[in-house]
């Protein structure tokens, strides 16, 4: 294992990493991930584009489709060049202050997806407790207003995360164990008390993602209670089958997001390679899936991309 004598943060050069004991196979190892970053970049560009053009999607929750959209561009974006970089040209080296804005953008865009999911979770509940109101509550204001917050939260809760990294030295390996920068992972490389560090980044995700998920499913049980309140059969039905494709969602993005913490957390004894999968899992499978589900469950979306995509080949 390398030893570096300890410097300035500036200075300091961090080492991705990318599959571990499987390095002589990473050009093969990134076809897939070449075929997950085109399937994320494409299938949320879609979205876009047909939210954008298709005047009968201009409605409060394709509107927060579009921001979740968005939001899984920017996290495929955040470490397209790191993780491609690895496996294409073996370029594993990245400055401290290259990791700090990549750590930044990656937490940002996830803090910015939960929330996203919050707002979708309020959106459903308006639509179906008071449907007669739902288009009076959120208004074209509203949603930017809510837009507007979203990014100032996360940017307010994590700016302080990342300056606090300055503070730690880094005095023996520079090995980082994912290929893009992972807050916990860079930690873990000081060799400085790093308590207040993690006290930090602890409250950050508590009040993000922990916050958030209260309210999701604090949502879910108030729209279970009204739907229940449904007389008619059917009608229960269509409500419920209104949530599908955000539960499905919330679900791909929970569910890795839970499993990564608690493999850095209470994983050291597993191997390499399952860390490295569920930290590529983590920041992939959102951006992929959720345009697929929402493709598949919202027949709004359905047609609407089917409506696109003839008028696309035949240009």
């Amino acid at each position: 294992m390398s030893t570096f004598q300890n410097t300035t943060t500036s200075s300091i050069v961090f080492l991705l990493t990318g599959v571990p004991g499987l390095e002589a196979f990473h050009t093969w190892i990134s076809i897939p991930f070449c075929f997950l970053y085109i399937t994320a970049f494409s299938g949320n560009s879609l979205i876009l584009f047909v939210i954008v053009t298709q005047p009968s999607l201009h409605e409060p929750m394709y509107y927060f489709l579009s921001m979740l959209s968005t939001t899984d561009l920017g996290l495929s974006i955040s470490t397209l060049i790191t993780m491609l970089g690895i496996f294409w040209f073996n370029a594993r080296e990245i400055s401290f202050n290259a990791c700090s804005s990549q750590m930044f953008f990656i937490q940002l865009f996830t803090v910015m997806e939960s929330s996203v999911l919050l707002a979708m979770a309020f959106d459903r509940f308006v639509a179906i407790s008071n449907p007669l109101r739902y288009a009076s509550i959120l208004t074209d204001l509203k949603i930017a207003q809510i837009g507007v917050a979203i990014i100032t939260r996360g940017t307010l809760i994590l700016t302080p995360m990342v300056l606090l990294l300055k503070r730690l030295s880094f005095c023996h390996s520079h090995v980082l164990h994912h290929s893009y920068c992972f807050h916990p992972d860079v930690m873990k490389l000081s060799c400085t008390d790093t308590r207040i560090n993690s006290a930090v980044g602890l409250i950050a995700l508590i009040t993000t993602a922990g916050v958030d998920s209260v309210f999701i499913i604090l949502s879910y049980l108030l729209i279970i209670k009204t739907v229940f309140s449904i007389a008619s059969p059917e009608e229960r039905k269509k409500a419920f089958s209104t949530c599908i494709s955000h539960v499905g969602a919330v679900a791909v993005f929970y569910i890795p997001l839970i499993s990564l913490s608690f493999v850095h957390r209470f994983g050291k004894q597993a191997p390499p390679y399952v860390h490295t999968l569920i930290a590529n899992a983590y920041l992939l499978l959102p951006p992929v899936m959720n345009p697929i589900i929402y493709s598949v469950k919202t027949k709004q979306i359905r047609r609407a991309v089917l409506k696109v995509l003839p008028s696309a080949t035949k240009d």
